[in-house]
């Protein structure tokens, strides 16, 4: 079979128990997550196979473009898939995104020339749930060939699929690299702004499904939401649970007493330190996590946004926990209205690289010029966001991304273009961040990798800022 012959062992000749070993190693703790007979669809195999058809088209959505995961779990091959089974299908299209430059590297070492990207998404797939959901290698290899079967373009390739399966699961997947599983763009630069070690750290944490994380509304028993949900209390109030799936079933969602947000996506706002009765100006507010802790924190908001598609699950959001906020569909650039707050808080756009835990795609999607075209945006907003901060206000400006042209570097510009403005130095411990965000402008820059112990964290700038 031309260009498809797989390698009879993988380099260096590691026993199955040495791979198996190696690859635990190197993996390190992970969080709680459902165990991988829960994730398993239907024992039919005719909706197994669905169901890892479903998983492909999510993985290559994903690898295509920015939003192709989401435009793909709108596919009828996804959507009209049985809850069980599209769940399945998410989960082995997410561990596929997450390993993706280690699976490669196995594949390489067994393949000796590339075959069609299709033969490849059968394989990616198939080890995705051996290597990472832990499926029995048995149903995920006669899959594969079934997969294989169906397609006239991949069937020529049925036994390659079996045989290179097969001997994977025999010899071990040899030794991989975690930094693999990054672009190699984002390595370089990584490296260079935080180190050798911060860039093992995110490739570590890259690996992994993250815990689920929750605000409480003020008032809300945090310990004992911890104990029914089987979580613990974080620094900062957060709940943390290494539940996941649909969140509508669990404790204290109906009466709204909390919103699934990120333990990091949370301290901006426990930075601004809104009070009872101020005016507070939310830019950028969609879907609304941000917005609803300074509603709860008992300030009058305002929440800003220009797409109204993305404020109606901001308004449904607000509607559930029991909140209010004035909501605005406009650009924050072109919004003519002339008040002033006394707290704004900017969530800007962003290459949102920070979030590669949870949205694994954001670092394939992401491109090296969007940097700078999403630097330029932050600027305008910026610019905006300071003519809204009343006399004595205060402006907290944050970014999901790890790029320093979208943090720090916009902080240090936009202090010289505005001297009425200085820095309020943060204090991590008060707002529920790790000591080691702290930076020594006085500014917090949070890597997914600090946390590491507790199940890692999403990484942000984020930067308080007073006017005089």
């Amino acid at each position: 079979m031309s260009g498809g012959t797989p390698k009879g062992r993988s380099k260096g000749g590691d026993s199955a128990a040495r791979g198996r070993r190696m690859a635990d190693k190197a993996r390190g703790p992970r969080p709680e997550r459902p165990r991988p007979e829960r994730l398993e669809p239907d024992d039919s195999a005719d909706i197994g196979v669905e169901a890892r058809i479903a998983a492909g088209l999510l993985l290559n959505g994903a690898l295509i473009r920015r939003g192709g995961l989401d435009e793909a779990l709108a596919l009828p091959a996804v959507s009209n898939l049985p809850g069980p089974d599209r769940a399945f299908a998410r989960a082995v299209a997410m561990a596929a995104l997450r390993r993706l430059g280690e699976i490669d590297q196995i594949l390489n070492h067994r393949l000796q020339k590339s075959p069609p990207e299709a033969v490849r998404t059968i394989l990616r797939i198939a080890l995705a749930q051996t290597l990472v959901l832990e499926t029995p290698a048995f149903a995920a290899v006669s899959t594969a060939v079934k997969l294989a079967e169906r397609d006239p373009k991949t069937r020529p390739y049925k036994n390659l699929v079996n045989a290179v399966l097969r001997g994977i699961g025999r010899e071990g997947p040899g030794l991989t690299t975690a930094e693999s599983n990054l672009p190699d763009w984002l390595v370089a630069r990584w490296r260079q702004t935080y180190g050798d070690a911060a860039l093992a750290g995110l490739a570590l944490a890259a690996r992994e499904e993250p815990p689920t994380d929750l605000t409480l509304k003020p008032g809300a028993n945090a310990e004992a939401l911890a104990e029914l949900v089987e979580g613990v209390v974080l620094p900062g109030g957060s709940v943390r649970t290494g539940r996941h799936g649909d969140v509508a079933g669990w404790p204290g969602f109906e009466d709204g007493i909390w919103w699934v947000q990120d333990a990091a996506a949370a301290v901006p706002v426990r930075l601004l330190a809104p009070q009872t009765g101020e005016t507070a100006l939310d830019m950028c507010a969609a879907p609304g996590g941000k917005t609803m802790q300074l509603a709860a924190a008992g300030a009058v908001v305002t929440a800003l946004d220009r797409s109204e598609a993305r404020l109606k699950r901001l308004h449904r959001n607000l509607a559930r926990v029991g909140l209010e906020a004035e909501v605005v569909a406009r650009p924050a650039e072109d919004w003519l209205d002339s008040r002033t707050y006394d707290a704004v808080l900017l969530d800007a756009p962003c290459t949102a690289t920070g979030t590669f835990r949870r949205n694994p795609e954001v670092l394939r999607a992401t491109k090296p010029a969007e940097v700078a075209k999403l630097a330029d945006v932050q600027h305008r907003l910026l610019d905006a966001a300071a003519e809204r901060v009343g006399p004595g206000g205060r402006l907290v400006y944050c970014v999901c991304s790890l790029e320093r042209e979208e943090g720090e570097t916009q902080i240090i510009a936009f202090l010289r273009r505005n001297p009425a403005f200085r820095t309020v130095p943060a204090d991590p411990a008060a707002v529920g961040a790790p000591d080691e965000a702290l930076t020594p402008e006085g500014w917090l820059r949070i890597l997914p990798s600090m946390w590491a112990e507790r199940g890692g964290v999403d990484g942000f700038f984020v930067a308080k800022l007073a006017r005089a």
